[in-house]
């Protein structure tokens, strides 16, 4: 009998050093939670036995369980590296159809060719839906979705309108032998020659489809006042790509200022006629206001503000996740989405969790069912983005009970060495 106590004890610290040394091996294991070994001793009672006579019969190995304090964080420079600072657990399915759903502390994420959010085990990072406001619908696990990342947002809006404020400079000349523009007289102007105009400026424009084009303003000086007609004339000449604008054929944008160099003409802005781009984009028609702002005083030409209306179509230039766990995207023109709010979960009973590696684990009748929940709320922690949690293993600690493991496989060792003698003393005494 004290052979099998004995052995008992040997394979108790064997299990013991295992446990141990896979601390050890997983120190640095993005999220691993440390295991430790609970023993209980093994009575064999009869119920005739005295209780005080009992010598028990050994230990057993009653669980190995996993301990899931806060691991120590370090930054990184990725807004797909998530910690949860606090209980809770992120939620990753596998496959298209979320065929298994597991739980992990691992948030170490990264993007596939596809767009989805992944771990390292191309398992899907859950959201809950959320509106666009960042309100949640729905927070079961059967409402969760996987992440993915948008190539673009919004919806193209071609340019309506383009607006000037400009000066033009009082003292301009009139280009030699350029009469008033008239449909029977017509000057030429030749915008690739720049004696035929006295200044310009240029931005984009963008067609129903979201595609650039480039839009230039020339403007000529027509007259000066005389006093039979007291107005300063300018026409702005309008050019997107290679198109010159134009109402009823006619082009150009007639324009008049007072003698203190007030716009009088036009008030409001010039519409001019629709056309259909190269690009592909539908119907073009835009308005030019040079609204109060511009007028025709002393100096040089210049620009005080130049815009447009439309919108192209946005390109994804950065996410970010925060610590309430909402995942938004950033695109070029601006707009910034909300795709959802990064679902966690906890458990009655952690410990019962199965391990699947990497950090991950799957619900086992012990664990009970997962409980979703927002990060902060309901039990779990806030999110924590451009960070990774640490392994919990502290390595001072591990080594020493590893040494104290090994002292109790040698002394269990030494109890079957010291029966053996016993045995062999005996043995011994009958020959």
């Amino acid at each position: 009998m004290a052979f099998y106590t004995a052995m008992t004890g040997l394979a108790g610290a064997q299990t013991e050093m295992s446990t141990i040394a896979n601390n050890i091996a997983n120190v640095g294991t993005t999220g691993l939670k440390r295991s430790r070994v609970a023993f209980g001793d093994i009575i064999a009672l009869s119920p005739l036995s005295n209780p005080n006579r009992v010598t028990g019969s050994g230990t057993t190995v009653r669980a190995i369980t996993q301990q899931f304090g806060q691991g120590p964080t370090e930054t990184s420079s990725s807004a797909l590296d998530l910690t949860i600072a606090g209980q809770g657990f992120f939620i990753v399915k596998s496959g298209a159809g979320g065929v298994q759903t597991a739980f992990t502390r691992n948030g170490s994420f990264g993007v596939t060719p596809d767009r989805f959010i992944v771990d390292a085990q191309g398992r899907r990072l859950q959201l809950f839906p959320t509106t666009t406001d960042g309100a949640v619908q729905a927070t079961g696990l059967a409402s969760t979705v996987s992440a993915r990342l948008p190539l673009s947002s919004g919806t193209p809006q071609a340019t309506g309108t383009v607006s000037i404020s400009a000066n033009l400079p009082a003292d301009a000349p009139i280009i030699a032998n350029r009469p008033i523009y008239t449909p029977t007289n017509p000057y030429v102007f030749d915008r690739n020659d720049p004696a035929t105009f006295n200044a310009s400026t240029s931005t984009t424009v963008f067609d129903s489809l979201g595609n650039p084009l480039a839009a230039t303003v020339y403007y000529v000086k027509d007259s000066v006042p005389t006093l039979a007609d007291p107005v300063h004339r300018w026409t702005a000449r309008v050019f997107v790509g290679d198109t010159e604008l134009n109402v009823g054929g006619t082009p150009g944008l007639p324009m008049e200022f007072d003698g203190n160099g007030a716009l009088v003409a036009p008030t409001t802005a010039f519409q001019f006629d629709g056309f259909v781009p190269p690009t592909g984009g539908g119907n073009l028609a835009i308005a030019v206001d040079h609204g109060t702002a511009t007028v025709q005083q002393a100096g040089p030409f210049s620009v005080a503000l130049i815009q447009q209306d439309g919108i192209p179509a946005g390109q994804l230039e950065s996410v970010s996740v925060d610590p309430e766990g909402l995942l938004k995207a950033s695109f070029s023109n601006g707009e910034v989405q909300t795709l959802g709010k990064v679902a966690l979960a906890s458990f009655s009973n952690p410990q019962g969790l199965k391990q699947t590696g990497d950090a991950s684990w799957v619900v086992t009748p012990q664990s009970g069912e997962a409980i979703t929940a927002e990060a902060g709320r309901g039990g779990v922690g806030t999110i924590l983005s451009g960070n990774l949690e640490r392994s919990n293993v502290d390595l001072t600690t591990e080594l020493v009970n590893l040494i104290a493991a090994q002292r109790n496989f040698q002394a269990s060792a030494k109890s079957i060495e010291t029966d053996n003698q016993l045995m062999q003393t005996i043995i011994n005494l009958r020959s």
